[in-house]
């Protein structure tokens, strides 16, 4: 594997030397210069993308070192009609000079027509990489969770916890509006969302200050399809998987667009059962506990949009959405585990928990939008969300001990958890922007705030009966409003660009558990914490553009992690009769100061260094209970220091393109909680990807991508193996292309499983693991109606960071905010 991508990165640094330069300049209709529009060059043959460019202060552009060919320039700006121009082939000359480009501002009720550029798979920019799922054959068939997993410098571990170059702390957006769930609430919710649904997957590794200050890894914004069209029009697709067992999925979406309104709706349906496999050899103190579990989801969600955008006039426009996801989930968790003596080796007895549990999770989310903008930059977004989430939990855990020979029955307890959970999120927020001293000034505000009610049922089951445990069933009830404001300031100067930030943040929350203790009866006790903290996270970037084919830019940021709502939820939940996790009152937010430079050169090679300092960064830890038992719970470790480099090098010609990312990053973790029980742990790590597409003719087109992550570290204590995987696939268009058929198998060679070690407070783990890695995976899609103008728009609404804290970190409880 390592050889193919050393022979990848050689034959994009082979690239052929170019000849030309071409320069023009963009005005408007008075002739007065356009800054910052955007100039794209693109080839005249298939409309692909070969460079980008803005204009300066004087209306100019340049494109240096082009070959010699014929190209189309595509120039836009906000409020302005986009302009389409050709450029012959001008052989012999050193410099081409395009005659003068006019735009004109674009009219509310213009229908206008569309050259298709197809953009590339993958786009690096300074601020962030997009992978463009679209043009992706190999994302067919799968859901947000796999794309993750294959996207440039993203590291999905064993328990689904993300992070973005070797930092976890990732906020996740769809649409850019922040997921309201964590942990295997988001796990679930991302595996629920089809490839026929993501237009693009965007990196976002420095924010400005506009955006949330949670998220230390940076954001990660899934982007979803839009309809493109005035009159109506739509797409319905259909999915077939098979792994160990067959996957269903299928959608359906349909836009209505004239010129005073936009009516979008779709709606997509999942069902699939998954198998995921683990071994664990646990040892403490002198047991050997060595287990196999087999654990088989059975998924059905249904997910839906729809909205309306009215168009008051060419200023204004207000619009209603109303979104969801609702689904059932069923699990069966089949465990066996020897329990022996380790200086004899002799197996003692065998503890079998054979858990099933089932959970509904509903969602709806709605908001109301006003956009005003001018052509003369001034634009002003207000967003006003309400969202509520019911989730039910129903889990029966027996455990049943054997002795050695399997059969007979040492003891057996049986446990049942019944866990119901009433969320509400509602949020306010303003952005706007205008032009100031030949720059760009935005500001903003925001309010949220955050209503969570859980109640914990926990019963020991007999043959007949079954009594509530008063000791262990919890009641837990948090409330969290945040305030924020921000400012932010973007400016050209002669060769280089500044961006300079500040977000203010306070933080109001409380948590009170009622449950019981012994005090010769049981007496119910409040476990309460109140805290109330402000925040200042600043933000700056310099980048310098004088030369447009080699720029350096410097960045720095600094920001939050408040714990997910389960991770400060006391519940105590277990597993089985040896394992239980529970969340921590004393958990704090995790700071994260960055500092990155970036390079890009000649629009094709981009590399970035990029250091953090992690304070009090949370990870979960395996700790030790009662001599031979183990708990699974948050805490803040002492600091972690990560010191990456990320190089990504994309490559186009005729009918083959490819991208090749490296990320390489160093990470240390260390703390010390005292009574020998200390962290010191690092590691330096390699994560490669690459893909390679193959346009065979007009209608068909062949795919091959692979990955590799090299040993790291999970979540503090956990050492992790190597693992990588290849994926292929074919598109073929038919009838005229309204009809699209995608291929594709995953993980051909099967090597997608995780591994490591783990030796913490005394407990030695050794695990490993693997789930449906390798896919057959087919893919229809139809599309219908007129498909020429517009998409309907993208907005960002108020429900930000605090929604996406909704669920916890515990993927395998019984109760709470699952």
């Amino acid at each position: 594997m390592r050889k193919l991508f050393i022979l990848l990165t050689c034959l994009i640094i082979s690239i052929v030397s170019f000849a030309q330069d071409l320069t023009g300049t963009v005005k408007d209709a008075d002739g007065k210069p356009i800054t910052n529009a955007s100039v794209s060059l693109l080839n005249a043959k298939d409309s692909s993308v070969i460079k980008l460019a803005v204009t300066d202060k004087e209306g100019h552009y340049q494109f240096k070192s082009i070959k010699t060919a014929s190209y189309l320039l595509n120039v836009s700006f906000v409020g302005y009609k986009p302009k389409y121009t050709s450029v012959k082939e001008t052989a012999g000359k050193e410099n081409v000079t395009v005659p003068a480009i006019v735009l004109e501002k674009a009219a509310a009720d213009l229908a206008t027509v569309t050259i298709t550029a197809r953009k590339p798979m993958i786009e690096v920019k300074a601020d962030k990489t997009i992978l463009n799922v679209e043009n992706n054959i190999n994302a067919v068939g799968n859901d947000a969770l796999e794309l993750l997993k294959k996207s440039p410098g993203v590291l999905v571990d064993k328990d689904d916890n993300i992070s973005l170059s070797g930092k976890n702390g990732v906020q996740i957006f769809i649409d850019g509006k922040p997921s309201p769930l964590t942990g295997s609430d988001l796990a679930n919710y991302l595996k629920s969302l089809q490839s026929s649904q993501i237009e693009a997957i965007e990196l976002i590794t420095n924010p400005s200050a506009k955006y949330e200050a949670a998220g230390n890894g940076g954001i990660i914004n899934i982007k979803l399809k839009k309809n493109k069209s005035f009159g109506t029009n739509g797409s319905i697709n259909a999915g077939y998987n098979l792994g160990t067992y067959p996957k269903y999925n299928a959608g359906v979406s349909l836009n209505h667009r004239n010129k005073k309104i936009n009516l979008f709706g779709n709606y997509n349906y999942n069902d699939g059962t998954y198998e995921n496999n683990m071994y664990m050899h646990r040892e403490q103190l002198d047991t050997l506990f060595n287990g196999h579990t087999v654990m088989t989801n059975k998924n059905k969600t249904h997910g839906f949009k729809a909205g309306a955008d009215y168009f008051l006039d060419s200023k204004n426009t207000v619009g209603v959405m109303v979104n969801g996801n609702l689904g059932n989930y069923s699990f069966d968790n089949v465990s066996t585990t020897p329990i022996s003596y380790i200086p004899t080796g002799v197996v003692d007895r065998i503890l079998v928990a054979n858990n099933t549990s089932s959970s509904k999770r509903d969602n709806v989310n709605f908001n109301a939008n006003y956009r005003f903008a001018d052509t003369s930059g001034h634009e002003l977004n207000v967003d006003g969300d309400y969202g509520f989430y019911h989730i039910k939990s129903n889990q029966l855990q027996p455990n049943t001990y054997y002795k050695p020979d399997g059969t007979t029955i040492i003891n057996q307890y049986v446990y049942n958890m019944i866990a119901p959970t009433d969320i509400n999120i509602y949020s306010l927020k303003a952005d706007y922007e205008q032009n100031l001293k030949k720059g760009r000034l935005g500001l903003g505000g925001k309010v949220s705030y955050v209503n969570s009610d859980n109640d914990f049922q926990r019963y020991d089951v007999y043959s007949s009966s079954k009594i509530m445990d008063t000791l262990r069933s919890n009641a837990f009830r948090y409330t969290e409003n945040i305030n924020a404001l921000y400012a932010n300031y973007n400016r050209q100067f002669k060769g280089f660009m500044i961006q300079a930030g500040l977000r203010v943040e306070n933080t109001v929350s409380e948590g009170r558990s009622n449950g019981y203790k012994w005090e010769n009866e049981y007496v119910r006790y409040d476990s309460a914490f109140n805290r109330n903290y402000t925040d200042f996270f600043p933000s700056a970037a310099v980048t310098f553009n004088k030369n447009p084919m080699n720029q350096w830019s410097v960045s720095y940021s600094r920001r939050i992690d408040r714990p997910a709502y389960q991770d400060l939820n006391p519940f105590e939940f277990k597993l089985d009769e040896y394992t239980f996790q529970k969340g921590n009152t004393q958990l704090r937010p995790q700071y994260t100061n960055s500092i990155a430079v970036t390079n890009t050169f000649k629009y094709f090679l981009t590399t970035t260094l990029n250091y953090s300092h992690v304070s009090d960064v949370f990870s979960q830890i395996i700790d030790t209970a009662e001599k031979s038992k183990a708990f699974i719970s948050k805490k803040n470790l002492a600091d972690q220091d990560i010191v990456s480099l990320n190089i990504s090098m994309p490559f186009q010609y005729k009918w083959y393109s490819m991208f090749t990312n490296v990320n390489t990053y160093y990470t240390h973790y260390a703390a010390n909680f005292g009574e020998g029980r200390t962290i010191n742990l690092d590691a330096f790590a390699v994560n490669l990807y690459s893909q390679q597409t193959f346009k065979v003719s007009k209608k068909t087109t062949m795919e091959l991508s692979g990955f590799y992550a090299s040993p790291s570290i999970y979540q503090g204590t956990f050492k992790s193996k190597a693992m990588w995987s290849i994926d292929g696939g074919v598109s073929q268009q038919l009838f005229k292309g309204k009809v699209v058929a995608k291929a594709t198998v995953t993980d051909i060679f099967h090597t997608m499983k995780w591994g490591g070690t783990s030796n913490f407070a005394g407990q030695y783990i050794k695990a490993n693991g693997n789930w449906e890695s390798r896919q057959l995976r087919i893919n229809l899609t139809y599309r219908f109606g007129n498909n020429q103008v517009k998409a309907a728009r993208q907005r960002k609404t108020a429900a930000d960071d605090e929604g996406k804290r909704v669920g916890g970190g515990n993927s395998g409880g019984g109760g709470g905010i699952q």
